[in-house]
């Protein structure tokens, strides 16, 4: 028979084992994927699995799974403060269930998979939480506290692990994204320098033997490409400030109707079907630059490519201000959705015009983010596109 000493040296060879993998990778997934039945030998348990925070959903998120792999494919997600994984998130402290049909929790594979019992513990470095890590018996168990002890000791060192991968991930994507922006925008900036170029050339090669039609073509020609490059500029730069997070939002107090107002009058043409739906007595502690930066791209937007009427609506509702532009086209191609807010992103009718570059939304999206919101899309009823700007109402 094993001694308790034979098995508490078992334990901890194998939470070394657990420290070894969290420092020999970088991928948060190839991390995790090592880590987690580690874990679960660890605890001697039939499930482990790994929730990470989205901060700007306040939500935990599936990420990676042992003996739990349906939470990951279906892509659970549980609201910090609900349900088990929540709970522990919101409490920063272990948690344990010790029957699971008895309990209060949110993620429904639990029950299907069988799962009697659960240990969990928050991921957490400082003061910040990164995510929740927990692990089940499929059989009634009670987890003990040396259990627990383990469980912490283990999410402390797959914590540091898991941070450090994210940041490794986000500058290999920074790195990737930077690239990727360079190259689209020195293609994008070519077709329009091109044509003024070639029209300025003619100009001074051939003035005298252009007639004044010929003329009067070309000046709309150079006119529309020099906006088209001035926009391009002016949104290029809009992006690089906002990668450098040197844009500061410093919201105050508007009263949103004449604020809306003007920009309709500054972005629609004289007799266009646009649709006020705002309370003249509403008020906001909004950014003047972030909201007219993000109503005008989907104000545009939908002139452009919806159809009449465009709506306007904005409400103060719960603890968000949202802020929607509607219209009554045929809406966004579904397989296009799930680019929409990329940049350089563009709808095959977006292509077939052949006039923004795709950085509207982006650009509306970050402005949006650094108010501490969003933006949203869904199909309009009966037809057409929504859009919503949403942002807290206490904005920091």
């Amino acid at each position: 028979m094993t001694s308790r000493g034979e098995a508490e040296s078992k334990r901890l060879r194998k939470l070394q084992a657990v420290v070894d993998a969290a420092l020999a990778h970088l991928s948060v997934d190839d991390l995790l994927g090592a880590l987690l039945p580690r874990v679960r030998d660890l605890l001697e348990c039939d499930t482990c699995a790994v929730l990470l925070l989205d901060v700007e959903h306040n939500e935990l998120v599936a990420r990676a799974a042992s003996g739990l792999e349906e939470a990951v494919e279906r892509g659970v997600r549980i609201p910090v403060g609900r349900g088990f994984a929540g709970r522990i998130a919101a409490e920063r402290r272990p948690v344990v269930i010790d029957q699971v049909h008895h309990a209060k929790v949110l993620n429904p594979i639990f029950r299907e998979k069988g799962i009697h019992s659960l240990v969990g513990a928050p991921l957490a470095i400082d003061d910040r939480v990164l995510g929740v890590i927990h692990a089940g018996s499929l059989r009634p168990r009670l987890f003990r506290e040396n259990d627990v002890a383990l469980l912490e000791l283990a999410a402390s060192r797959v914590a540091i692990a898991i941070e450090r991968a994210l940041a490794y991930e986000a500058l290999v994507r920074r790195d990737e994204l930077r690239s990727s922006f360079v190259g689209v925008a020195a293609h994008e900036l070519r077709t329009p320098v091109a044509v003024i170029y070639g029209i300025s050339k003619t100009f001074e090669e051939r003035w005298h033997d252009l007639d004044e039609q010929q003329r009067e073509q070309l000046f709309q020609a150079f006119y529309s490409q020099s906006e088209r490059l001035r926009l391009l500029v002016e949104q290029l730069l809009d992006l690089s400030r906002l990668d450098a997070h040197s844009v500061k939002v410093e919201p105050r107090r508007l009263s949103l109707r004449p604020r809306i107002e003007e920009l309709v009058a500054l972005v629609a043409e004289a007799g266009a079907d646009i649709r006020i739906d705002v309370d003249p007595d509403l008020e906001a502690v909004l950014d003047p630059i972030a909201l007219d930066h993000v109503v005008t791209n989907l104000l545009t937007n939908a002139i452009r490519y919806g159809s009449p009427p465009v709506t306007i609506t904005a409400v103060a509702r719960d603890t968000h201000y949202r802020i929607a532009v509607e219209d009554c086209g045929d809406g966004v191609p579904e397989e296009f959705v799930p680019r929409l807010f990329e940049r350089f992103a563009r709808s095959p009718k977006s292509r077939a015009s052949g006039g923004a570059a795709g950085l509207g939304l982006a650009i509306a999206l970050a402005y949006a983010q650094a108010h501490g919101g969003t933006v949203t899309y869904e199909s309009a009823v009966p037809q057409g596109a929504r859009f919503e700007l949403v942002v807290p109402r206490e904005s920091t």
